[in-house]
């Protein structure tokens, strides 16, 4: 191949990465203004404290998908005190930042039998922006069975949120992320504190 011909190539690579990372952020800008538009729980003028950090690409990343087997159903505290029914349905491991990682996600017994939603995956975690930039009792992201394919599932933190607890206290029953979640590494990445101090 000709230095012309191998220049050709390299620039229309650089162009077709930067034609995806482009679209990427511009589904990642579409899915939070469209979480800001439809918020359960924020109406209104109130939408304007929420916040989310900067875009980060290197924040989706590929995890092994390691199922667990004959999990067993345990109780998972809740932010009013009542507690709700999961169970581990898979560990994911992967690289963070230059670390090794690791987080479980988990299956509703409730969602189970809900037909609409008995493919829903939950994975709460918190990290070591919990509390300060981010809500203190940890985030939420959903993820479905139908995204694990070939041992692997996509976790983008871009699309972590914070549960109605951050909203509104004393009306919704909010997981709390177990411990074997927390991760000691800051996820700069999705949604931060709610503003709002009214």
């Amino acid at each position: 191949m000709s230095f012309y011909m191998r220049f050709i190539f390299a620039f229309l690579l650089i162009c077709a990465n930067g034609a995806a990372q482009e679209s990427y952020r511009d589904s990642l800008q579409a899915f939070i203004d469209d979480y800001k538009l439809n918020h359960g729980v924020v109406k209104s003028n109130d939408k304007q404290y929420l916040q989310f950090f900067p875009i980060d690409e290197k924040a989706r990343i590929k995890a092994h998908f390691e199922p667990v087997k004959n999990a067993e159903w345990f109780s998972l505290p809740t932010s009013s005190g009542r507690s709700k029914m999961y169970r581990q349905y898979g560990k994911l491991s992967f690289m963070y930042e230059g670390s090794k990682q690791a987080l479980y996600v988990y299956q509703s017994q409730a969602l189970l039998q809900d037909p609409k939603h008995m493919d829903h995956l939950f994975l709460p975690f918190t990290d070591l922006t919990t509390g300060k930039e981010s809500y203190e009792t940890g985030r939420y992201i959903d993820l479905t069975v139908s995204d694990i394919k070939d041992g692997y599932i996509i976790v983008d933190f871009n699309k972590s949120y914070n549960p109605y607890c951050a909203y509104v206290s004393g009306v919704y029953s909010c997981p709390i992320p177990p411990k074997e979640n927390r991760l000691q590494i800051a996820v700069r990445a999705g949604e931060k504190k709610y503003l709002n101090e009214h």
